[in-house]
């Protein structure tokens, strides 16, 4: 039942016993070791089953974690970051045991440099806590993957979300991170310039990596202008072809949209029960538009032509914020209220990415597979930059459905790949997409990452049995 929790490194108990005596005399209680609170952090949100750590570490600075990766390094023992726990793909699950970083303590604004539109903030800040401080700014932070996630635990996993069509994902939104590496020594990867030629990209080297490279402890991150007027709405189409075919367009005309995304109609059937809402329940996009009075309107408007183009519509829209969040509100509860549909069951969430313009044909033969396989799996997508989402329910009594539907997400990610996109648009690799990653980048781009992996992390101590698999290579 799910991905094989192999381990970079064999379990060392006396290693481990020693580093966590160590541990618990240099930070008494912030070291936690009940098994309840070990399997919180242990947890995953989808159907991945738990492997909880030996011990919770709860730092409350740099050197702080600097100290118990010295420490964790000393004895082998395996260190694991943890933000949250809002990702996917079993990143925060440990194989092998070992320490749980919690960065939730470090959480502070650093700095905020309203003139460059950056800040610098401790890597356990959440995107909501962060856009609380700067509301009296005229700033925000825009990258919204939908859970209140850290912005280290975003960072670490390349993090993406229902603004990126217009902002970008954490990879353009990230200037520089400040990390503990596996030995124990602080790098930080850059200045707060935007630009800069001066040797190796240690920032893009660092964001995406799920804590196999290092302890992501800070990060200066880019902000910007809250905009003048918001508009937004939800437009039904007759299919999901004809939505996709819309979304096509909509970023060829050059129309600067700032969120799009695609449900379909079992989907919309989800939402409407869960959230109580009556939308159409056929496939919808949910759109947002951000610039001034006059520019929403006509970008409003203009996709309200696109849409009945392809025979969608009627594009009802809106600039009143409470009816703008009650349609955000209903597309970010879309994983709970997938359940709806089968209740007692758990999700195996996946996602894949693709050029926009294979976007259509994608998705269409995506739902088909879906019904011929007999399972029940409502779609979201953040389809404006090509990513879209299938939330398979599975009773997880039942073994041949669970096979199903591990057969089912192979396709899809091999469906993906076959037109040029990638098996994770963002919820990254983890435990759960580790077989898709070789035939991504090839045998020789696999090659390249276990020895960016070695060289940094010659003991293997970091988040083991992610991404890559280490052993016999």
């Amino acid at each position: 039942m799910g991905p094989a929790a192999n381990a970079d490194i064999a379990r060392d108990e006396g290693g481990i016993s020693a580093a966590l005596a160590q541990l618990s005399a240099r930070f008494g209680e912030r070291l936690q070791t009940g098994m309840a609170l070990r399997e919180q952090h242990g947890h995953t949100t989808t159907y991945i089953p738990t492997q909880a750590p030996d011990a919770v570490f709860f730092p409350e600075s740099v050197e702080e974690v600097q100290e118990a990766v010295k420490i964790c390094a000393e004895h082998r023992m395996p260190v694991i970051p943890f933000g949250v726990g809002s990702s996917l793909e079993g990143h925060v699950n440990a194989p092998a045991g070992g320490l749980s970083i919690d960065m939730a303590r470090m959480n502070r604004v650093l700095s905020v440099n309203q003139e460059d539109l950056d800040c610098t903030v401790e890597a356990g800040i959440t995107r909501e806590e962060l856009n609380h401080y700067l509301r009296d700014t005229g700033l925000f932070f825009p990258i919204d993957p939908g859970a209140n996630a850290s912005l280290g635990g975003m960072a670490a996993t390349r993090a993406s979300g229902t603004n990126a069509v217009r902002y970008g994902t954490m990879r353009e939104n990230v200037l520089s991170v400040t990390a503990v590496m596996p030995d124990g020594q602080v790098v930080t990867t850059a200045r707060r310039a935007r630009k800069s030629s001066a040797g190796y990209d240690l920032t893009r080297l660092l964001i995406g990596s799920e804590g196999t490279l290092g302890v992501i402890c800070s990060l200066t991150v880019r902000l910007h202008g809250i905009p003048q007027a918001i508009s937004g709405g939800v437009c039904p189409f007759p299919s999901v072809e004809a939505a996709c075919q819309a979304v096509i367009m909509t970023i060829q005309m050059g129309i600067p949209i700032a969120r799009m995304e695609l449900v379909n109609a079992l989907g919309m059937r989800a939402i409407n029960e869960y959230s109580k809402l009556d939308y159409p329940e056929s496939p919808c996009l949910f759109l947002e538009f951000h610039g001034t009075d006059a520019g929403v309107a006509e970008q409003a408007e203009l996709f309200g032509e696109i849409a009945a183009e392809f025979s969608g519509g009627p594009f009802v829209w809106t600039r009143a914020a409470e009816e703008r969040q009650k349609l955000w509100k209903a597309r970010h509860d879309f994983y709970w209220a997938g359940f709806v549909l089968r209740p007692g069951t758990k999700a195996l969430a996946t996602d894949v990415c693709v050029p926009i313009s294979r976007l259509a044909e994608c998705i269409v033969e995506t739902e088909a597979d879906i019904a011929e396989t007999g399972l029940v799996a409502p779609i979201v997508g953040h389809v404006g930059d090509g990513n879209f989402h299938v939330s398979v329910l599975m009773d997880m009594e039942d073994g041949d459905e669970i096979a199903r539907a591990e057969a089912f997400v192979g396709r899809l990610n091999r469906r993906a790949l076959s037109m040029e996109g990638t098996c994770t648009g963002e919820h990254g690799i983890g435990q759960g997409k580790m077989r898709y990653l070789e035939e991504e980048h090839g045998a020789a781009g696999v090659d390249m990452m276990r020895t960016i992996k070695r060289a940094l992390d010659p003991l293997g101590i970091m988040n083991p049995g992610k991404i890559l698999d280490m052993t016999g290579k």
